[in-house]
């Protein structure tokens, strides 16, 4: 039983890591290694009802050589993306290299697994302490560094063809060092954000393990009141808990792919409902008291640009800390607003787009000359919601305007460029933000 508990948490916080965010080298990579470890710690629960041991210590052996092979991506990908390129090159090679012992069944292919597992991994970390003041706060960098070296320790131990430990206890070792690493890099990307990570954290697991106790608890009693523990019904039990943990984290996105189905002729009925759904989801990742009084214009540009790019996107605007601005708060009482989440949001919002408004030149609608660019970089992408590189918004349903700003930028502006002049403007539009923050 306690192998599935451990299963369940390594379970959950992948599935959170993930869900928080995706498209987030650092977060999706932590979360497929934690997947990797959970799949190896169901392993170990099935080992002692299974006919063929022997298959399942290979396929063992193998899941607990990726979470190491992750970390080591996670590591770069806090790092200046130079490294990252290089870590995706070298990933199918590395990766297909844990698969050496399998196919050979001989001590140097062993070893020539630990050298691929340890050596990505001790570069990552070389390289993560070289720049480790890319990463803050400082407890969470302190716990970074310090947490990696006794992941390295343990993947020595877990990877060395012998062992002077049981194999059970340098697994167990691993998935602590896993795990704190996992809260780690969460905690960083609340920082990072300016969100607040704890609250967020306990909801979550608190009621993936309640939900994961009643559907996993009613296989547990049947085992205890049948012939007691067999294959199938400990791969059920396991089956149970997942499901049930997966069904809690991953609930948003799946009540969106339902609802394109219920309400596939009412797109305006789905996107409320998601604005609703993410702007719940975000309130307990506010900041409770977030300072922005005496924040230095480095982080303030930071939170801007961010702000910027979740503009259509007002659950995430919830969370922002620049929802707590002294300008929001006075324009909610004028206007005898109820001060709450979604208000603030939608003033926030409206802040950005006044913002972005200065930033237009007075003549016309749209020009190509460089006085547009940074109103163009913005107001297109950002309050229009189109896509300039992406085929699906080169359709007959845009203004002509709109369809001008995308021939524009697809013919004439590379990806990159965009990205720097969005960069841009999201300083002189916090330098307008400013003025409703007290320095």
């Amino acid at each position: 039983m306690v192998g599935v508990v451990a299963f369940g948490v390594a379970w959950w916080l992948a599935l959170y890591l993930v869900s928080r965010g995706s498209r987030k080298p650092a977060l999706f990579r932590a979360g497929v290694g934690l997947v990797a470890y959970a799949a190896a710690l169901a392993v170990e629960v099935l080992l002692p009802y299974s006919q063929s041991p022997d298959v399942l210590l290979d396929v063992q052996g193998v899941l607990v050589c990726l979470p190491p092979l992750a970390w080591s991506g996670v590591a770069v990908a806090l790092l200046p993306s130079k490294y990252d390129r290089w870590w995706r090159i070298g990933l199918v090679p590395f990766g297909l290299l844990v698969l050496a012992p399998v196919v050979i069944d001989t001590d140097g292919a062993r070893v020539l697994r630990a050298v691929d597992v340890l050596l990505p991994l001790v570069i990552s970390l070389g390289l993560l302490v070289k720049h480790r003041d890319r990463v803050r706060p400082a407890p969470v960098r302190m716990t970074l560094l310090v947490v990696s070296m006794f992941l390295v320790l343990a993947a020595v131990l877990v990877v060395l063809p012998t062992s002077f430990l049981p194999s059970w206890l340098v697994v167990a070792a691993m998935g602590v060092d896993l795990v704190l690493l996992g809260v780690g890099i969460a905690a960083f990307d609340a920082f990072d954000e300016g969100e607040s990570i704890g609250a967020d954290m306990v909801r979550s697991l608190v009621t993936a393990a309640v939900i994961a106790a009643v559907f996993g608890g009613q296989v547990a009693l049947a085992m205890a009141l049948s012939s007691g523990a067999t294959l199938p019904l400990t791969a059920l039990l396991l089956g149970s808990v997942a499901a049930a943990i997966a069904v809690q984290v991953l609930a948003n996105p799946l009540q969106a792919l339902l609802d394109r189905v219920a309400f596939a002729d009412a797109p305006e009925l789905r996107q409320a409902r998601v604005e609703l759904r993410e702007a719940e989801e975000a309130l307990p990742r506010r900041a409770n008291d977030p300072v922005l009084d005496g924040l230095d214009d480095v982080e303030f540009v930071k939170l801007t640009r961010r702000a910027l790019g979740n503009y259509g996107d007002l659950g995430r605007l919830v969370s922002s800390p620049l929802t707590m601005l002294p300008g929001i708060t006075e324009s909610l009482a004028e206007k005898n607003l109820p001060d709450q989440p979604l208000e603030r949001a939608n003033e926030l919002k409206r802040l950005l787009l006044n913002g972005i408004l200065r930033l237009k030149p007075n003549e016309g609608d749209f020009g190509t000359s460089d006085e547009w660019r940074y109103y163009n970089a913005l107001y297109f992408p950002y309050v229009l919601g189109v896509r300039p590189y992406s085929r699906r918004d080169r359709n007959d349903k845009l203004d002509d305007t709109t369809k001008r700003a995308l021939q524009w930028f697809s013919r004439t502006v590379p990806e990159r460029t965009l990205y720097n002049w969005q960069n841009a403007a999201a300083k002189l539009v916090a330098a307008g933000l400013r003025q409703e923050t007290p320095r």
